[in-house]
């Protein structure tokens, strides 16, 4: 594909536009398993810049993708046609902080955990709290409408977004929502950008909701010999009536991977159990917690601990926090992959589901931890095998198609909080075909060339692993 590089340079700075090879190689993959080399990638500063870039890209029906971290799960970013590739985190501007109406607005690039150091000082935090908070960017929580583990309080990305501004394919420049809690003006595009992966437009500053920093804390650790037990106290703490603040479960197979590569000592039980309250009146995170806390031992939680003191709430929660980064460090030989990563299911199916997942693993000659976001109905799961195989890689697709096909009877969904993009496509077009002509139609008003992200989500090619290349040496 022949793209004006030269062109590009004037736009945002001769040092910002690159052709180069090394530089076009770091920027074909994310953390998925796909690989597709961009033709340029381009790294704007402002939202005029962008607005030049798309106009030139529209004309001559050149691709956009745009990108955050680079830590999609599912090839957000992957370009699959080659094209631009837009790194935003130079957009990375907190441009204002309200503390009395409670809201900011920032730019796309402004990285999570910067942004919560920020509001620290005002008393607020932004609630979105994604494991990967380290690195991810705003821009790339909207694409996913990613979620966290304090979502099952504070809800995900697109509760928390207020308005935005959006660069359109053609380069208008759009003001979506409000600075206000409610409006009933018109459609809610804005939340229809929420969750569009980069496939209706370019998002150049977002206002965000903010919520009041509180001031206590308290989390726990339940542990269980048995899963099914963890999650029928799962669906239990949500059935109570309780609010917690955070609900997370770990199996046997995250815990064995984190003691072995951090140490941390965990237990040895079938799975555990992390619950939070959090709030200003510490008598009432008391109840909530002793809720919780009898909810377990209802269902065979035992050893509970519990604490108020930071240092020791980052001891309790340095298992789960460093999950996903210890997994690959399960065995010698086996990768871990992101592939079936985190359906969405009823919270009342939370316990079948995590026992249905070991199964099809099993009959399929692969290693699947579980784990995740329960309080929300998110769980997580990683297919760990030797990917110097082939036929693992057969395995695995047999796997995600079985899996998905159980979520869907069970009435869940997909994807919870990280998105289709690629490698999740065909599962999700199977289980939704009534949406994709609707989708098609948004899609075609927006983006009529469809040079933003093309062939992801409805778009997506019918096989994820021959949609790109992939970032292992297969034999």
């Amino acid at each position: 594909m022949k793209v004006d590089l030269k062109k590009l340079k004037k736009i945002v700075g001769k040092d910002n536009a690159s052709g180069d090879s090394a530089d076009l190689y770091v920027y074909s993959s994310d953390a998925s398993v796909h690989q597709a080399m961009p033709s340029v990638v381009v790294r704007p500063k402002t939202a005029e810049e962008i607005q030049k870039i798309m106009r030139y890209a529209n004309k001559n029906k050149i691709p956009v993708i745009a990108r955050g971290a680079g830590s999609s799960t599912s090839g957000h970013t992957v370009p699959i046609d080659g094209g631009i590739v837009l790194d935003m985190k130079r957009m990375n501007n907190i441009i204002e902080i309200s503390s009395q109406d409670m809201l900011c607005k920032v730019e796309p690039g402004v990285v999570d955990d910067d942004l919560n150091r920020e509001l620290k000082s005002h008393g607020l935090f932004y609630t979105t709290s994604p494991a990967s908070s380290k690195i991810a960017t705003i821009g790339g929580e909207i694409g996913a409408n990613a979620s966290g583990m304090r979502a099952v309080k504070y809800g995900a990305t697109r509760d928390i977004v207020l308005g935005m501004k959006v660069v359109l394919a053609n380069g208008d420049l759009i003001h979506l929502g409000a600075n206000t809690r409610v409006h009933s003006s018109g459609y809610q595009l804005e939340k229809l950008i929420v969750g569009s992966e980069g496939t209706l437009g370019i998002v150049v500053e977002a206002t965000l909701k903010l919520v009041p920093l509180p001031k206590f804390r308290c989390l726990a650790m339940a542990k269980f010999n048995k899963l099914e037990d963890a999650g029928e106290a799962i669906s239990g703490i949500i059935a109570s009536g309780a609010l917690p603040s955070m609900l997370e479960l770990m199996d046997n197979i995250g815990i064995e991977v984190v003691n072995k590569s951090l140490d941390l000592g965990l237990p040895d039980v079938a799975a555990i159990l992390l619950f939070e309250a959090d709030g200003n009146i510490k008598e009432a995170i008391d109840y909530e917690m002793e809720k919780m806390k009898k909810v377990c031992e209802k269902h065979n939680g035992f050893e509970i601990e519990m604490s108020y003191e930071e240092k020791e709430r980052k001891r309790l929660y340095a298992g789960r926090k460093n999950l996903f980064s210890s997994l690959s460090r399960y065995k010698e030989g086996i990768t871990c992959t992101d592939l079936a990563d985190d359906m969405g299911v009823p919270t009342s199916k939370i316990a079948e589901c995590a026992h249905e997942i070991h199964e099809i693993a099993e009959r399929n000659n692969v290693i699947m931890a579980v784990y995740g976001h329960c309080g929300q109905g998110v769980i997580h799961t990683k297919i760990m095998m030797d990917t110097t195989k082939k036929e693992q890689w057969d395995d695995a697709k047999r796997v995600v198609e079985e899996l998905y096909d159980y979520v869907d009877s069970i009435g869940g969904t997909t994807s919870g909080e990280h998105g289709i993009a690629l490698s999740k496509a065909p599962s999700w077009k199977k289980a939704r075909k009534d949406l994709l002509p609707v989708m098609k139609a948004v899609k075609k008003a927006f983006d009529p060339n469809n040079i933003l992200n093309p062939h992801k989500l409805m778009d997506a090619p019918d096989d994820w692993v021959t949609a790109t290349n992939l970032r292992y040496r297969v034999r």
